[in-house]
């Protein structure tokens, strides 16, 4: 009898525990899904579903259950959502924020409270030097660098005067000043616009007068498709040429102004064009899934998800903070875009490529990659973070 009571309690501390490891663990992102720029969160959304459901709900062999809010582009609404999955929740790893400005409301306190934030997107330069924080890692870029690659782009294309154009927030003037540390010309005109315009005509008017040899222009979204279809509307697209980082130009941008994209010099970190195994990997998967171009901010959730994927791996699904930094810092996945590293700040050292917008072979604008830019970049501020 006794015998028997002791294998029913070994069966029972048995199944329980069996139970508890099975309990999927929970990763929190808070994104952008609704406004103009509601296709960016989405896509980074879509991308890191995709790679839960291609290891059939796990990351790294452990099950896991993404918490998905939209942000809504409100700074506030973004805190708010970060201290219920904290407090409420218990989320211990974090991902998904847009746009900068977010990212500046929400990100300190989630790494202050002890969990970690894995950005997808945003990355803004103040993160990235004296206050970069060891749970805070940068997957896709860091927002001066992709600026730097089209002001080396410029440079290398023989332009001496440049307008240039940016919202009037952290990313933008990151983006500008990105452009201006590597562009050798001369800046005609520097313009702050408004994070929710949509009317640029005197910006084009401001263009036409300055005439420079090239325009220079961050906005992304909504804001960057209506920017490029006034830019075609002005007279101005063909007379002017234009460079871009990637996030004026993504595969949704290009499908909405068509014809007025054909020509424009761009730059980026990846293209749906990129010759590795990994790539073609998310590729075919995301078209069998979604059956859409995906755009820069998929591949940058996918690789996202494959970053926590092998801190996850690491720990055998352990949340232990400590050990999941450790995994991380290694970079141990295979990256869509090729060549990737984290710096000393935790933010990528990666190549960039040169992109031309063309006609395909069935009339409709797409990305052609021609050349590489930089190689091993890394972002200035690197230098001044203490970790």
């Amino acid at each position: 009898m006794k015998l028997r009571g002791l294998l029913f309690g070994i069966a029972a501390t048995l199944a329980a525990s069996t139970a508890l490891a099975q309990q999927p663990v929970k990763i929190g992102m808070i994104t952008t899904l609704s406004g103009p720029g509601g296709y960016l969160g989405q896509d980074i959304r879509d991308a890191f579903k995709l790679a839960i459901d291609m290891e059939g709900g796990k990351l790294g062999g452990v099950p896991v259950e993404l918490v998905v809010e939209d942000d809504g582009l409100k700074p506030g609404q973004g805190k708010q959502i970060a201290e219920k999955m904290l407090k409420t929740d218990g989320i211990k790893i974090m991902t998904g924020i847009v746009f900068s400005n977010v990212a500046g409301a929400t990100v300190p306190d989630i790494v202050d409270s002890g969990a970690l934030y894995v950005s997808p997107n945003a990355a803004p330069s103040n993160f990235a030097g004296k206050e970069c924080n060891e749970n805070y890692f940068v997957v896709a870029w860091q927002n001066d660098s992709l600026h730097e690659s089209a002001g080396q782009y410029a440079t290398n294309l023989g332009y001496k005067k440049a307008f240039i154009l940016a919202p009037n927030y952290q990313a933008g003037k990151d983006a500008l000043t990105g452009f201006k540390r590597l562009f050798k010309g001369e800046i005609a005109g520097e313009v702050y616009t408004r994070l929710d315009q949509t009317d640029f005509a005197p910006e084009m008017a401001q263009i036409r007068s300055a005439n420079p040899d090239v325009v220079f222009q961050f906005h992304p979204g909504g804001l960057g498709i209506a920017f490029l279809r006034q830019y075609q509307q002005a007279g101005l697209l063909g007379k002017i040429p234009m460079v871009l980082a990637e996030p004026s130009l993504d595969a949704t941008t290009l499908k909405a102004v068509g014809d007025a994209a054909v020509g424009l010099s761009v730059t980026a970190h990846w293209n749906t064009d990129f010759d590795n195994a990994a790539n073609k990997k998310f590729m075919e998967a995301w078209t069998k899934a979604y059956n859409r171009v995906p755009t820069y901010y998929a591949s940058q959730g996918y690789d996202t998800a494959l970053a926590i994927a092998s801190a996850l791996k690491a720990t055998g699904g352990k949340t232990d903070v400590p050990a999941l930094r450790t995994a991380l810092a290694k970079a141990d996945f295979q990256s869509v875009r090729g060549a990737f590293k984290f710096g000393k700040n935790q933010h990528p050292v990666q190549d960039w490529y040169a992109l031309k917008s063309e006609k395909g072979a069935d009339g409709t604008p797409v990305l052609k990659t021609v050349g590489k830019v930089l190689s091993n970049h890394t972002d200035v501020y690197a230098k001044d973070c203490k970790l």
